[in-house]
């Protein structure tokens, strides 16, 4: 099955006076066959109207495209039935499916410019460990030398702040099975056509995001392992990271080169994201891939680094589990 979404115009009237417009005005819809009074339901329900008159939808066409969240309307497909906050649930009907959301790590990989590249050197190989064992029993034992920062990997409060807590002390809690709320925003961010490469707050209005995982797709990730990935990038805006702080959101994910802005022309060093968020005990996740397969809401996300003493910032294997009704 594909996504469907409704594009159209509509006139709202209200019963207490005064009335609203729109003009090509797209919503997340369960199917491509839907009437103007059904649709005239979605919207209602998605902008939280109260006392509506009269709804008019004009100039309907349905367009496969990717949901994006839109409120009060079916769950995205894979994620059908899911209720907000519920976690992967066997049986019953339903099966889960794990998304990979993690970049390859291999030797030779540029992550972010100016960062060393990871080296993978034999510290026992299978030919040597012929004579060390039974014969037919060989083993491989390799060396990896990597910064912290290769991946797709995940900060701790140490990474930012001498005395935050390190990648030991992070709770298992705060890494696992996080209720996903995934924000597609190539449409709002999209500096490689000239657009802003800003998040605002804006963006994160329409939702409940207490205790959750943002995911923020910008698309970038297309660009990993090409010097157009170390270009300026879409990163979060100190609006947008103290709006997500003050939602007591517990983890902020982004598939970019960075959660800030790394131009020093425009950001002049600061990196206000990271600050902001990082003190308030909330992890940040970059270089993710791949979030065009997780819905919008519904899905559970883990992210979770080995249990490194003094460290803040280590490689993880994020991946999402999103919950589908059998049909």
């Amino acid at each position: 099955m594909t996504e469907q979404r409704a594009h159209f115009d509509a006139h709202v009237t209200f019963a207490n006076g005064g009335s609203l417009r729109t003009e090509g005005f797209r919503l997340d819809v369960p199917s491509g066959d839907l009437l103007p009074d059904d649709v005239a339901r979605l919207l209602v329900r998605h902008l939280g109207l109260a006392l509506v008159g009269s709804v008019e939808i004009t100039g309907l066409t349905f367009v496969e495209e990717p949901h994006v969240g839109s409120r009060g309307v079916g769950r995205a497909v894979g994620d059908a039935g899911v209720g907000e906050g519920a976690g992967p649930r066997e049986g019953a009907g339903r099966a889960t499916r794990l998304v990979d959301l993690s970049h390859t790590v291999r030797e030779g990989l540029v992550t972010y410019p100016g960062l060393p590249a990871p080296t993978i050197t034999p510290f026992l190989t299978r030919a040597d460990s012929v004579a060390k064992y039974a014969p037919g029993t060989q083993f491989a034992m390799d060396v990896l030398t990597m910064i912290g920062n290769t991946g797709t990997y995940l900060d701790s409060p140490f990474h930012r702040y001498e005395g935050g807590t390190d990648l030991s002390g992070l709770e298992l809690e705060s890494l696992v099975g996080l209720p996903a709320e995934v924000f597609r925003l190539s449409e709002v961010v999209d500096p490689a056509r000239g657009g802003r490469r800003g998040i605002g707050a804006e963006v994160f209005f329409d939702r409940d995001l207490a205790g959750t995982a943002v995911l923020l797709q910008t698309g970038w990730d297309r660009h990993f392992g090409t010097p157009a990935y170390g270009e300026p990038a879409p990163f979060l805006t100190e609006a947008g990271a103290q709006h997500l702080v003050d939602a007591g959101v517990a983890l902020v994910g982004i598939d970019s080169l960075n959660i800030d802005d790394t131009d020093p022309v425009s950001s002049g060093g600061a990196r206000p994201a990271h600050s902001l968020l990082l003190a308030a005990g909330i992890h940040v996740v970059e270089h993710l891939t791949n979030l065009g397969a997780v819905p919008p809401r519904g899905a559970r996300f883990t992210a979770a680094p080995p249990k490194v003493e003094g460290f803040g910032t280590f490689p993880v294997r994020a991946f999402a589990e999103v919950t589908a009704r059998r049909r």
